[in-house]
């Protein structure tokens, strides 16, 4: 099945039910399937029933949903009536929320009465009670907008010079990074920069209609559109749940025949995890690769991935939500890129790696990621952030550190901020997590710095081990560390255990959830 090229995200809906109107674009862990058809059509009907409640081009709306059809089948239907969409990750509560909906003005807030024991509903009517002209619509399984095709309008035209850069388009979507700062910050995309993304992703993996692969994460995240939107260009068959389990959730993508797998450590940990209770059964025997993304790619894992669950391994990718997928992993990479870095610059991104004065550093130098290209947001919503994110040039200040190799690779060696700083000198939290996440007996690691009245701070690593009976001693972690050649001044001297590290929906540990739980 050929690819289909669309310039809109209503375009890109509208021809893939045309061309393959009976192939099954979704199947969700209830045992509903969608066929591209469906898709389109149901999209239409709820379009109709928005705009029956006063939803039209530039309307401004806000929702904050589990993953599901109903969700994606939401924002199709948004996009085919040219409002401008707030997709809000579902673990914000009072403070994040409301901030999104004070800022983007939101003329109307979609939620369920409840998910996961919260009440939603509750919490939306008394946020829009503080907003003006904010109202709040309620969704559920038998309580969706519905209305009739035929009063849609028609579709509006793009300007005569779209498609050549992502500001030719409506600023159409707010997607909000995921709050490792004070508040969260509202990145403007179109509908051009994230058919990029996923065009990235469609080029990278060699994705096609024969292929089956998981939607498991909050669909809210920009990830989430990327991967519908690849499916759409494809046909590839997206295998939905609204929540990963770590037990029920590998169980259903091996029923269904993942053969893309994703996407970051934790689900692959759990990949692994279901494989081991069936040694002599591939859990997913038609398996052709795996895509990382959202966190670093702890080292040894693509070997693990490789070997234990079969097809190639990991094809990790690096990307934030500013600027989503700048690199990828290739099959052809040699085995120690594949597993050390996070791959090279995909068609049309480009790198500079600079010191604190942003001068370039040679390659094989550690510095600050600059990068610049079409998936790139046209902005904050707050403009006054611009100026610092971005430099003269258009590259966005990634706020990562990282190295690029002679031949193109980049690698993550941490967070600008995310330095542990003991008498002066710095330590690399990701240099100490590399190295104790290849203990045989550690499963999860995160290395953080917590106040000390001597040193400024210390670093105590939090660990989560593969057996709750097997105990780890200081003195254990101490003598494998010094094996491994780490520097004695980056040795931690406080070790705390977990069952499992705290995450974000995209994947990466909330350490400074750590950091106040262990840092007294």
């Amino acid at each position: 099945m050929a690819t289909i090229e669309a310039v809109t995200v209503w375009q890109l809906t509208d021809a893939r039910a045309n061309a393959t109107p009976d192939a099954v674009i979704a199947v969700d862990d209830n045992g509903r399937e969608m066929t591209c058809a469906d898709f389109r059509d149901r999209s239409e009907v709820m379009a109709a029933g928005l705009l029956n409640a006063g939803v039209t081009a530039g309307s401004r709306v806000s929702w904050q949903l589990p993953t599901s059809f109903e969700s994606v089948i939401l924002c199709a239907a948004l996009s085919r009536l040219g409002a401008r969409q707030n997709p809000i990750i579902p673990i914000y509560r009072e403070r994040e929320v409301g901030f999104c909906l004070n800022q983007t003005e939101a003329e109307l807030f979609i939620v369920p009465e409840a998910f996961r024991g919260f009440g939603f509903a509750d919490m939306a009517r008394t946020l829009a009670a503080e907003i003006a002209g904010c109202d709040v619509l309620v969704v559920g399984p038998d309580a969706w907008p519905r209305g009739d095709p035929g009063d849609l309008p028609g579709v509006a035209a793009l300007p005569e010079d779209a498609g050549t850069s992502g500001t030719h388009y409506p600023a159409n979507w707010v997607y909000y990074t995921s709050g490792t700062t004070s508040d969260p910050k509202g990145a403007l995309h179109t509908d051009f920069t994230l058919i990029t993304e996923a065009q990235t992703m469609v080029y990278a993996l060699t994705l096609t209609d024969a292929d089956n692969w998981p939607l498991v994460f909050p669909f809210t995240h920009i990830g989430g559109i990327g991967l519908v939107l690849a499916s759409l260009i494809t046909g590839a068959k997206l295998l939905v749940s609204d929540t990963f389990d770590p037990v029920a959730t590998p169980a259903f993508l091996s029923a269904k025949d993942m053969t893309v797998g994703g996407s970051g450590a934790y689900f692959f940990m759990s990949y692994l995890a279901a494989q081991a209770q069936q040694p002599d059964t591939p859990l997913f025997p038609n398996l052709r690769t795996t895509t990382g993304g959202g966190s670093v790619t702890p080292p040894g894992l693509h070997a693990r991935v490789r070997d234990e669950l079969g097809g190639m391994g990991i094809q990790t990718s690096y990307g934030l939500t500013e600027i989503p997928i700048c690199t990828y992993g290739r099959p052809d990479d040699p085995e120690d890129m594949l597993d050390s870095t996070e791959g090279r610059a995909v068609a049309g991104y480009d790198f500079k790696v600079v010191d604190a004065n942003e001068n370039p550093v040679p390659d094989g130098i550690e510095g600050q990621l600059l990068v610049r290209g079409p998936s790139r947001c046209v902005g904050y919503l707050d403009r006054s952030l611009d100026a610092r994110a971005f430099d003269n040039d258009g590259y966005f200040r990634t706020g990562d550190l990282g190295v690029r190799t002679p031949e193109g690779f980049i690698s993550i060696t941490g967070r600008v901020k995310d330095v542990i700083i003991r008498n002066g000198e710095n330590i690399s939290a990701k240099a100490v997590e590399d190295l104790l996440f290849s203990h045989p007996l550690v499963r999860e690691v995160a290395a953080i710095g917590v106040p000390d009245p001597k040193t400024g701070e210390r670093c105590c690593a939090v660990l989560a081990l593969n057996d709750r009976d097997v105990s780890l001693s200081m003195e254990d972690v101490r003598e494998f560390l010094i094996d491994k050649g780490l520097m004695r001044q980056m040795i931690p001297e406080q070790l705390e255990f977990v069952d499992m590290l705290p995450r974000n929906p995209a994947g990466k540990v909330l350490k400074k959830d750590l950091r106040i739980q262990f840092g007294s």
